[in-house]
Formats: structure tokens, C-alpha cells, sequence
């Protein structure tokens, strides 16, 4: 088995330390962290969820939905931005490293993404069974991200 020190006990920035991290990631792919970009990192790190774009527009007025799309496949590029398809959209957060690891239930009813933090052993079986995977197969994994497919408890007992 593949030894890797697990996601959850990678740090974590500080919210000033996520600016100095995106700038730099930035940087590397060729691209300036200009102030819409900054902003828009704001809007996700204060929301703690993942964003609809119109949520985004909605805290950032100011905001042209075009450059919001347009930032927002750069950051994602940078890897400083994830992306969580659901059933009608997709949402936006911060990518891993720059929050603390986590996956995503995602309704396809409503396509509300709930994020969930999974207990120690579970995290572990998953390394696990992502080591058997690699061991088979040759892949070398970096890390992994989990979203859970199904209706949320709102829609349920609508």
C-alpha cells in the first residue's frame, strides 16, 4: 500500500495566507491576480458553501456575469477554484488545499450541494480502496474528492 500523509491533515491558509496562495498559484499559470479576481476569491472563502454564479452575482453586484465566468475558468485553470456540476448548473468554491477537505452531497432534484467532512476511518478506507485502485492499474493518485449523488432531504419529502 501506497503510504500518503491523508487530505485532512493538510494545512489549511488563513484567509490573508488564501490572497498570498492564489496570487501565487496565479503567477505560475501565467495570469495576474487582478481585483476582480480577488473579489471573487472573497465571495467564495466568506461563503464556506459552493456558489451558484447568480449567488456570486448576488453578494458582488458590481460584478459583470461575463467576467464572473470568465475569472472563474481561470481560477479553476490555476487550480484555486473547484467546480461541482449538478443537475441544472454548477457551483463554485475554493480548491482543495485552500479549504479543509471535504465532499460534496449533491440533490440532483434542486441541485443543492451540501459540503460533509467524513469521520477518520471512513477517509481511510477510501485511501485505501484508492490505493488497491492505483496498485491495479499503474495510476498514481494525488488526492481525491468524493460527491454523493442523490435527492437531499427537502426534496425527499416534497
Amino acid at each position: 500500500m501506497t503510504e500518503r500523509p491523508s487530505r485532512r491533515e493538510d494545512p489549511v491558509p488563513t484567509r490573508s495566507d488564501v490572497h498570498d496562495v492564489v496570487a501565487a498559484r496565479l503567477e505560475a499559470a501565467g495570469q495576474r491576480y487582478t481585483t476582480s479576481r480577488r473579489k471573487l476569491v472573497g465571495v467564495l472563502a466568506r461563503a464556506g458553501r459552493p456558489l451558484a454564479i447568480p449567488e456570486i452575482l448576488a453578494v458582488e453586484a458590481e460584478f459583470p456575469q461575463s467576467s464572473v465566468y470568465r475569472n472563474l475558468v481561470v481560477l479553476e485553470q490555476a487550480g484555486t477554484v473547484g467546480r461541482i456540476l449538478t443537475s441544472d448548473s454548477a457551483r463554485y468554491e475554493l480548491a482543495e488545499g485552500l479549504r479543509e477537505h471535504h465532499h460534496h452531497l449533491v440533490c440532483l432534484s434542486c441541485g443543492s450541494v451540501t459540503d460533509v467532512t467524513l469521520a477518520a476511518r471512513s477517509e481511510q478506507a477510501i485511501e485505501t480502496a484508492i490505493d488497491e485502485v492505483a496498485g491495479v492499474t499503474g495510476f498514481q493518485p494525488t488526492g481525491h474528492r468524493l460527491d454523493i449523488l442523490g435527492v437531499c432531504a427537502r426534496c425527499a419529502a416534497g
